[in-house]
């Protein structure tokens, strides 16, 4: 049976508003109808841990150009170091100006961003 590893990189070096586990149960909330999607983090390079899980592709999300730019150069860096393929999907155009950068300031302030995250997410039960 096929199925998507929804996958967290975990970045020492990037200020997260919610720990890996927090975002992890918000995943797995928003898929919890889902049984082919997979849930989990990891503490290597995205094609390392691609490989370890036999993954024949990984699947990317860009929402501007400058992201293009950047995950182009690492998609084909992947597929150079293991013939593992990257597909890109691209943000509808009323996506594209949300971010995690947008949404953690404005959490940070105690906004509300409900209408920046997928409805089923009740982010209070998280903070």
């Amino acid at each position: 049976m096929d199925e998507i590893i929804i996958a967290i990189g975990i970045n020492e070096s990037k200020r997260s508003y919610f720990s890996v586990d927090q975002r992890l149960e918000m995943i797995r909330t928003l898929f919890k109808n889902e049984p082919r999607i997979k849930t989990v983090s990891y503490d290597c390079l995205t094609i390392d841990f691609a490989s370890q899980n036999d993954a024949e592709f990984i699947l990317r999300g860009i929402r501007t150009v400058n992201d293009f730019e950047y995950e182009k150069t690492i998609a084909d860096t992947n597929r150079v170091l293991t013939g593992i393929e990257t597909l890109v999907l691209f943000t509808e155009p009323e996506y594209t100006h949300i971010s995690s950068t947008v949404v953690r300031e404005l959490l940070r302030y105690g906004k509300n961003v409900s209408q920046f995250v997928p409805e089923e997410l009740n982010l209070k039960q998280f903070m």
